[in-house]
């Protein structure tokens, strides 16, 4: 009985853990329980004198606040004031900007699978729909992208139709001349270009992300929206923008392009403006572009705007023309055409009106950047990620169908196989991850942390697709020309894992480092309370925080091994059957991030931000959290179709073992290697917990992967796909329809080979009309295989060049 009763008491204490039940009904219930363990229980006296002591201890503790506050609270304040780090500005706008959104639920352990199912779908409008249909279509049908970087540019016919039609303000309201398109329109539009033409995506997105049309629709002043804006959406404006220096590279802090407030004389006029001097360089457009947006850092020495002599971080709008400005030449990024390259500026003076969104916003800068980097981390570059994604999908299951060597077809090798059930997983799951976060800035939500997220992982995942492409297209794939159909995404994919925020970076000190102050329920309050005086009012506020804070790590603790007892079994899910196990197993894994992260911050405290291994692997944590719900999502909206559920378990085992490998590398490197084997036995106490992927799984994969099904028609829609039977992605998707028809044939034609009555060499025409002669085949078959047969020798051809590659390579 006294072990019933102790079980029942741990019970109770549990439970009201785990819910985070209020302290007032915690101690009523806990003294009510012992009470009647004392007076009617079999419990030792002693037994029952260290219950009461806790409970006590506890009790007083959290229900006499003024003692807890003059006792307790203020002296941690004074102790925590003088060691709390600083937070640079820099790291604090990056900090403020933006919003959370859906990560903030994984990071709390609290994951409402109601809620992300309640996120409206993004669809394309008709009017969207038809754009991609006709003017991307016709602008697609204008493009060659080896002869784009051969000419190391686009054709002039090109530039023309992206201004006629609009294209660089796809995103810009319809009041200022612009399409005003969604997100996932601009999403799509960019993956279909960039499956004919990478640089031409390029061109095309970048005025519709980070630049001078997108700041000045937040933060311009009216004035320059109705000067520039018209004019940037007809393409007589072409801008770029210019951030990264030689010197400060991601670090915008160290930023040596500096501004001084002065006056100058201007036609016989005082005129109150800025001296400017800078050298920038990897900016897009800049080659080409009319309208220069620059970030520099602004001086007031003589403080003649009155707001202080170190302004910051500030943009600006200058016209290319204005004297002193210098551009013209350019970089070649992986021999990539887009234009990019560098900007100098030497003494060159501009009024202060010139700043973006005035004299009000000087000093604003790095604030107004974070906020809008949204767009290129969120939309641009995971578009070109996924572009990338669909055409080596498209292509690399095709040719491994079709090729084949030792009479079989590439794709029955289980070496192919490998590669191409990767492909298809990582391509379904690049496809959910783009959908949801395109959709989040339709829902006029700036998501800083899901941005960072999806810019990573897209890029990463699209590194590995084309990996795995190079592999099974083997000796195709490296001879260069316009046969090859990869070698634009594995020369381009590196492009995009450094811009936005290098992948390094934003692994190791964006995701986690931004998301947890952001997403915690305390933290980023009580860092802002312990810089601030210590009044009366704030030690209230620390303390109720602090007390809150503490209910949440206990309750999160309590929930997170009882997670790790059950495996997650009594956990909700907002579905049955088999996919209703991978929700409780991402909620169990979202209690556990956020039972990590609490125990990291507490013991690290402001050194984490330089442990940027343990931020890393907690990042990773998050990331395939929201990777996995993406998945999830993405298979509600489609209508949850049966040929996708391979896909959905494929994503969600992947997910779920990259989480566990993060955990496990995470715990055997904590710095305090105690509680990282606490922490293990809490969250995995019977051991590890998840596996890869199944190679029987792999194998429903295929099947709709190396046949025509709806789910590839589905990941393959607003994809280009030339009419012109020349195009190897053409002459592929051609033989690829007809091959379930020739297959049988084919099979026939083997058998007579088999049996003696066709010869085992001989060229194909003669060995055919053998098959003939001896009844393999009737003439009808004859005919449809030596077609096929040709095509097939179409697609493997690789181009040639004469011994003189100077016409080539220039």
């Amino acid at each position: 009985m006294a072990i019933i009763e102790i079980v029942i008491l741990l019970s109770v204490v549990f439970g009201l853990a785990f819910v985070q039940a209020s302290i007032k009904v915690w101690t009523a219930t806990i003294a009510i329980i012992l009470s009647i363990m004392t007076i009617f229980g079999h419990l030792h006296a002693f037994i029952l004198l260290i219950c009461w002591v806790l409970f006590l201890a506890a009790a007083l503790f959290a229900n006499l606040k003024s003692q807890r506050i003059r006792y307790f609270i203020k002296p941690l304040a004074k102790k925590l004031q003088k060691n709390m780090p600083a937070i640079s500005s820099t790291e604090r706008e990056a900090i403020e900007a933006g919003d959370v959104w859906w990560e903030k639920d994984l990071f709390c352990g609290r994951p409402d699978w109601n809620k992300l199912f309640a996120i409206p779908t993004p669809v394309l409008s008709s009017e969207e729909q038809s754009f991609l249909d006709n003017q991307v279509e016709t602008l697609c049908n204008m493009l060659d992208d080896w002869s784009v970087n051969q000419n190391h540019d686009l054709p002039p016919e090109a530039w023309e139709y992206l201004k006629k039609e609009r294209f660089f303000s796809i995103v810009m309201p319809k009041q200022y001349g612009g399409k005003g398109f969604s997100a996932f329109a601009t999403s799509t539009i960019v993956i279909k270009i960039a499956t004919r033409c990478g640089s031409a995506a390029v061109t095309t997105m970048v005025p519709n992300s980070l630049g001078p049309g997108e700041l000045l629709l937040h933060y311009g002043t009216d004035e320059q929206k109705s000067y520039y804006l018209p004019r940037l959406a007809s393409g007589e404006e072409i801008p770029c923008f210019a951030l990264t220096g030689a010197e400060s590279g991601s670090d915008a802090g160290a930023m040596r392009d500096v501004g001084i407030v002065c006056k100058q004389e201007v036609n016989g006029k005082s005129v109150l403006g800025i001296r400017l001097n800078w050298d920038k360089r990897y900016i897009t457009l800049a080659p080409v572009a009319t309208l220069l947006g620059l970030a520099f850092y602004l001086y007031d020495p003589e403080n003649l705007l009155g707001k202080g002599v170190d302004r910051g971080i500030t943009l600006c709008l200058i016209p290319t023309t204005q004297p002193g400005v210098e551009i013209g030449n350019r970089h070649l990024p992986m021999t990539i055409s887009f234009m990019n390259g560098p900007t100098r500026g030497k003494d060159v003076f501009i009024p202060v009106d010139w700043i973006i969104g005035g004299v009000e916003m000087a000093g604003q800068g790095w604030r107004m950047l974070m906020e809008c980097l949204s767009i290129g981390r969120g939309i641009s570059l995971p578009a070109l990620s996924t572009a990338s994604a669909k055409l080596i999908y498209r292509t690399t299951g095709a040719y491994a169908s079709i090729r084949k060597q030792f009479n079989t077809a590439l794709a029955n090798f289980e070496g192919i196989e490998e590669g191409l059930i990767s492909i298809a997983g990582l391509t379904y799951l690049i496809e959910a991850c783009r959908t949801m976060t395109a959709g989040s800035v339709d829902l006029k939500i700036r998501p800083a942390i899901v941005s960072a997220i999806t810019k990573y992982h897209t890029t990463e995942m699209s590194r590995m697709i084309t990996d795995r492409g190079m592999d099974i297209h083997g000796g195709h794939a490296i001879q260069m020309g316009p046969r090859n159909c990869m070698a634009a995404s594995y020369l381009s994919t590196p492009i995009s894992i450094t811009v936005e925020g290098a992948n390094i970076l934003t692994r190791n000190l964006i995701i986690f480092g931004q998301g947890a102050i952001r997403c915690h329920p305390y933290v980023l309050q009580e860092i802002e309370l312990f810089a601030s005086p210590d009044t009366d009012e704030n030690i209230r506020r620390l303390d109720d925080l602090l007390l809150s804070h503490v209910g949440y790590f206990i309750s999160n603790f309590s929930r997170a091994l009882w997670g790790g007892l059950t495996g997650g079994l009594f956990f909700f899910s907002p579905v049955r059957g088999k996919l209703a196990h991978y929700f409780r197993q991402l909620t169990r894994m979202s209690v556990a991030l956020s039972l990590l992260a609490d125990v990291s911050m507490m013991l690290l405290g402001g050194s984490l931000k330089r442990k940027e291994n343990i931020s890393a692997r907690l990042g990773d944590i998050l990331s395939y959290l929201y990777l996995a719900s993406t998945v999830m999502k993405y298979y509600n909206d489609k209508g949850q179709q049966t040929e996708d559920v391979a896909y959905v378990e494929w994503c969600m085992q992947t997910c779920l073992f990259n989480i566990q490998t993060a955990c496990n590398d995470l715990l055997d490197n904590f710095p305090n290697p105690i509680v990282g084997k606490i922490l293990f036995a809490i969250i995995f106490p019977w051991g590890t917990a998840y596996k890869k992927p199944k190679d029987a799984l792999g194998k429903k994969m295929m099947v709709s992967m190396l046949q025509p099904s709806e789910l590839r028609d589905r990941l393959l829609k607003n994809c280009y796909l030339s009419e012109e039977e020349s195009d190897t992605s053409r002459a592929l998707e051609t033989a690829f329809s007809q091959r379930l028809q020739i297959e049988p044939i084919f099979k026939k034609f083997q058998i007579g080979v088999r049996n003696g009555k066709v010869a085992r060499h001989g060229t194909f025409a003669e060995r055919t009309e053998e098959a003939v002669r001896n009844g393999v085949l009737n003439e009808h078959e004859m005919h449809a295989l030596r077609e096929y047969e040709a095509l097939e020798q179409e697609i493997i051809k690789v181009n040639e060049f004469s011994f003189d590659l100077s016409s080539i390579i220039s």
